[in-house]
């Protein structure tokens, strides 16, 4: 496990959905979300991943599974009506996905 990569992935995804959440959150009527929020959120997850493997040069194919896996599991979350819990469990899980990689030979955090 590299644990630079880790919290390097959690904080690089959690700024983008933030910034994306605010952007949407300001510029959208609740009634949208209300519609469209299921393509909205795994819109602004993957964005947001593939912003963190831009920055930090992770592998794009493994990344983009694991945020894709972390995502369907934090369904759990939306389906109960806590979103936000699912959210987290999904950046955790992502972020742990990301530093389990950081272990394969030849990936190097880029800085």
């Amino acid at each position: 496990m590299d644990w630079a990569i880790t919290w390097r992935a959690a904080l690089s995804q959690l700024v983008v959905v933030a910034i994306l959440g605010a952007a949407t959150g300001l510029t959208l009527s609740s009634a949208f979300f209300d519609s469209w929020g299921w393509v909205i959120g795994p819109i602004s997850w993957l964005l947001a991943t593939l912003v963190t493997i831009a920055i930090w040069k992770l592998p794009a194919g493994p990344t983009l599974f694991g945020a894709i896996v972390a995502g369907l599991i934090s369904l759990v979350g939306v389906v109960t009506g806590l979103h936000w819990t699912g959210s987290v469990i999904a950046l955790v899980l992502f972020a742990l996905w990301c530093g389990w990689q950081g272990r394969r030979p030849g990936l190097r955090l880029a800085v």
